[in-house]
């Protein structure tokens, strides 16, 4: 398995991408609400594949970046918590 380093959430990634506009605007121009955007902003939701796609499109990047950085944000998160121990089931050759 490979080590990740503990990732931005994508919130605040987006936070650059935006500068100095303000989030009332931004969240005008996508249709969603100042709440939505600003929970987004704050690391407080993550970004949903519908606003992947609204991202993708006003800022010329692709919605598979904004998805991939939320699933390595939510990946690293669900592996700092303390989980029970599996068994691996030993009839699968291919299991790691």
């Amino acid at each position: 398995m490979t080590s990740m380093h503990n990732p931005a959430h994508p919130g605040l990634v987006l936070r650059d991408y935006l500068g100095d506009l303000s989030v009332t605007t931004v969240a005008e121009r996508l249709g969603v609400t100042r709440a939505a955007l600003s929970r987004i902003l704050n690391g407080h939701a993550g970004i949903s594949a519908d606003m992947a796609v609204l991202l993708g499109a006003a800022l010329g990047t692709s919605a598979e970046m904004w998805s991939i950085m939320q699933a390595r944000y939510d990946l690293w998160q669900a592996q700092q918590r303390p989980h029970r121990d599996i068994q691996v089931f030993p009839e699968l050759s291919h299991a790691a």
